[in-house]
């Protein structure tokens, strides 16, 4: 653990390893502003080496993207708001947040009032909020994958006409991305899932490949899962015996766990019972072989399974359930347990961001359609650009909003530190809900507290740009599930190839892996939100070198033994650390449904 990539090898821009020679300053370091007086427009220059995507080190909330806010939301330092009088610039609609949903909203607005002016602000230096976009110089070139939003889940099957249609206007062809994945490509070279067990809480490092299980949201075919038999699989755990045999039965054997109640109270319980305490109370499991489960649902809910129901546990095809003789799930969970989850772009939605930014904008790059998307270069210095119908400012954090009474609202922003009041006929709130209460005072109470009820799920999407895969191909796996280690998860990326990209096919190629880690918090007695609320905490006060020495040190433990050399191996690193990320899902451990609607309605 001696070798470190240092920061300066990641603001530089440099790929170690691959002799990369391009150097380019952090997003902001780029930007030049100069000084101006209350009531004038900031003056922004964009230099053309601008280029948030092929930044390396901490990406997604990063210090400088969610410092204001949070000042805004700790109310220690108020602002100083510019007068009413002081409006820098007019628009017909200004829309607050350019991830997916603000995005979205410009482009329906611009659809049907095409000569209206438009400003849309987002606090990041890129847009497209979880819809981000990383690249990575290799050997083989330029390399790319998604920082946040991943996939398009279930579109034949739980899209609305409204999303569907919008995919169609983007040119988004889901049969193209569907044969654009070769689901074959792990399979055929005899990769299967494993499980990665650490030393600090199993006695030692192992790895115990043929995982026979299937996963929500999967994206190898049930026939190619190249798993042994649960005995063969949980043979090898570093467990005793006992153990063993409980967890293979409970895989194996069609119990119902709950033959004396009826279907009707089944349901109830499954609704208000933890994962956790239905293995151990009614399966009968010991802390050992639960604790195997411990982040099955982490990746997939935001939660361990201490704060997971049984019924989201079951959604997430967790064994128990199938002698019970349940009702069939609703649809949407049906569609994300059964449809294949290959819609995919290699740079995840950040793809779908790029369309609906290039659809406004013509002008940030070449190209028309969902193929040459993929490739197309974004020049961001034509993303604000004065005259343009519609402008996207970065960096750019909005604080306060308010009606005025002749039909037209205010919207304060601060940008470099200054301050800046724009006036609009309309405004879109489409940033995180927990923010607006703070930023819109008139707002009545109920819905205030309404909108502060969707505690968002932190997490942590690093990826790790690997000089070759072979210890993958000789260790006969693709995936990683680790009960207890920091990274819950860690795979191979996504086998995509489109619009002229290229996937590496081949282990002695480079490769991008991707590791995910949620700061749940097992055994805190806690409510989802609460645990939301306090690995936030936890992850926003680590800073980039904190996460490269847990990448470094479980990579190291999953894989030295086996020849691994992480300072050899491992030529880029990119953490996005999303403190705010998942939006809240209603829980029934501990929420109402029915107040759940309510809330959800009030908010709105």
């Amino acid at each position: 653990m001696s070798k470190k990539i240092s920061r300066r090898d990641f603001l530089d821009g440099v790929a170690k390893g691959v002799g990369a020679a391009a150097i380019a300053l952090s997003p902001l370091a780029h930007l030049s502003f100069a000084i101006t007086k209350e009531g004038e427009m900031p003056e922004l220059n964009v230099p053309y080496n601008y280029y948030p995507p092929a930044e390396m080190g901490l990406r997604g909330n990063v210090p400088s993207s969610i410092k204001t806010a949070h000042r805004l939301m700790r109310g220690d330092e108020p602002f100083d708001l510019p007068k009413k009088e002081a409006i820098s610039e007019t628009y017909d609609l200004i829309v607050v947040g350019a991830g997916i949903s603000g995005l979205a909203a410009a482009y329906f607005y611009h659809q049907k009032h095409p000569n209206n002016r438009i400003l849309i602000l987002d606090n990041s230096d890129d847009f497209g909020g979880h819809c981000a976009r990383n690249e990575f110089t290799t050997s083989k070139g330029m390399m790319m994958t998604y920082a946040g939003s991943e996939s398009l889940q279930s579109p034949r099957s739980i899209f609305s006409p409204v999303a569907t249609d919008f995919m169609k206007e983007l040119t988004v062809d889901i049969d193209t991305l569907e044969q654009a994945f070769d689901v074959n490509l792990y399979p055929d070279m005899g990769l299967s899932k494993a499980v990665y067990f650490d030393k600090k809480n199993w006695g030692e490092n192992k790895i115990v490949a043929g995982d026979p299980g299937f996963e929500v949201a999967d994206d190898i075919p049930r026939n190619k899962l190249n798993g042994r038999t649960y005995a063969e699989f949980i043979g090898d755990f570093p467990m005793n015996d006992a153990d063993k045999k409980a967890l293979i039965e409970l895989f194996e054997e069609r119990t119902d766990y709950l033959s004396d109640l009826s279907t009707e109270e089944k349901l109830e319980y499954l609704d208000s019972t933890s994962y956790e305490a239905f293995l151990r109370d009614k399966v009968k499991l010991s802390d050992t072989a639960i604790k195997f489960f411990t982040q099955q649902t982490t990746e997939f809910q935001g939660v361990g399974i201490d704060a997971t129901p049984c019924v989201d546990a079951r959604l997430c095809a967790l064994p128990g359930f199938e002698a019970m003789k349940l009702p069939p799930m609703d649809e949407e969970s049906e569609a994300e347990l059964n449809d294949p989850y290959v819609f995919h772009f290699p740079d995840g939605n950040a793809s779908i961001a790029r369309l609906v930014v290039r659809k406004l904008i013509p002008e940030v790059a070449p190209g028309s359609d969902m193929n040459d998307i993929v490739l197309a270069k974004f020049d961001y210095s034509k993303l604000d650009v004065e005259g343009s119908k519609t402008r996207l400012r970065l960096n750019a954090t909005a604080i306060h909003a308010e009606n005025n009474d002749d039909q037209t609202a205010d919207l304060v922003y601060s940008l470099n530190d200054s301050l800046y009041r724009v006036r609009a006929k309309n405004i879109v709130m489409a940033n995180y809900n927990n923010m607006i209460p703070y930023m819109v005072p008139s707002m009545p109470k109920a819905q205030r507290d309404a909108l502060s009820e969707n505690i968002r799920v932190p997490f942590v999407y690093a990826k790790v740009a690997l000089k070759n895969w072979q210890v993958f191909k000789e260790l006969g796996i693709h995936k990683l599930y680790a009960p207890t280690a920091p990274f819950c998860l860690t795979k191979l990326d996504y086998p995509v190839s489109i619009g002229g990209y290229e996937h590496s096919d081949m282990p002695d190629e480079p490769i991008i892996l991707h590791m995910v880690h949620v700061p749940v918090l097992p055994g805190s007695g806690e409510t989802a939100r609460e645990q939301s609320i306090e690995g936030r905490k936890k992850v926003i006060r680590l800073d980039f070198i904190d996460f490269e020495e847990m990448i470094r040190e479980q990579l190291d433990n999953m894989f030295g033994q086996y020849g691994f050399d992480h300072e050899e191996m491992i030529t880029g690193i990119t953490v996005n650390r999303w403190g705010h990320g998942y939006s809240y899902c209603v829980n029934t451990l501990f929420d109402d449904e029915e107040e759940a609607e309510k809330i959800i309605e009030t908010a709105r």
